[in-house]
């Protein structure tokens, strides 16, 4: 069952540094209550906090506007899509070599989002729409990712995830998905056959970014007609591997 995580009063503080960003220019307090529709006083306090993290900072006028730290972070995610654009050449050459789809996925907010993705050319193919949230316990993708987590985050994972068995192969036991991701995590890659969606097969590894944890992971899918266990084993996971591990070396040096 699914619980309310969310704490108010940090929605409220994102909701007014997004109010900070669209507007571009210094704003008074007054109106930023009224434009965010929040009381006065706690849009003070918050904005007071988001000033002292150096989010944000008060002008000679005694209006707000971004400050320094939110631009370090507009640098963080401005490499964080050159990041997107290193890993494209490798899916174009996946595609190339196999003529199956191949996609880089990220976790977020306990789904997997594709970031992005190059189609095979053949007339019968597996395409998945971007930015689009999908579940992350029965697809390749979603379970190299969880096979990284550290115990106390795959516990609140399973505790926040409401398990929906898509087909006779989709794992909603959580012992049973915790021992997928230690053989997982053991071998370096994750099969996902007709979990999601029947005829449907898939492989994916992860990408380590410079701390040395996943930062995504790339994945080739396809019929399960075409992607057979021979050639899932001979050929799809050495090719997934050997280009997610070709990525993650090009992060260490980004």
């Amino acid at each position: 069952m699914k619980r309310d995580n969310t704490v108010k009063s940090v929605i409220k503080a994102l909701n007014i540094f997004k109010l900070l960003v669209e507007e571009g220019k210094p704003i008074s307090l007054s109106s930023i209550s009224k434009k965010a529709d929040i009381n006065i006083s706690t849009v003070y306090r918050l904005l007071n906090t988001l000033v002292k993290l150096g989010y944000v900072r008060q002008n000679e006028k005694e209006l707000y506007c971004l400050g320094l730290h939110s631009y370090e972070i507009a640098d963080l995610i401005n490499q964080n899509f050159n990041i997107w654009g290193l890993v494209r050449p490798y899916l174009k050459e996946i595609v190339d070599k196999c003529n199956e789809t191949s996609s880089f996925a990220v976790l977020e907010a306990n789904k997997i989002v594709y970031i992005d993705q190059i189609e095979s050319k053949n007339m019968v193919k597996v395409s998945t729409s971007l930015k689009t949230q999908n579940p992350a316990y029965c697809t390749g993708s979603g379970k190299i990712l969880l096979a990284y987590l550290n115990n106390k985050m795959l516990e609140r994972y399973i505790e926040d995830t409401d398990f929906i068995k898509y087909t006779d192969s989709t794992i909603i036991d959580p012992l049973s998905l915790q021992k997928e991701l230690n053989k997982i995590k053991k071998q370096g890659y994750a099969t996902e056959l007709e979990e999601k969606e029947k005829g449907v097969h898939s492989v994916a590894a992860p990408i380590f970014g410079m701390n040395n944890k996943p930062f995504g992971a790339i994945s080739i899918s396809g019929p399960s007609s075409r992607i057979t266990h021979k050639y899932l084993t001979e050929k799809l996971i050495p090719l997934i591997i050997s280009n997610a591990k070709q990525i993650s070396a090009e992060l260490q040096t980004v």
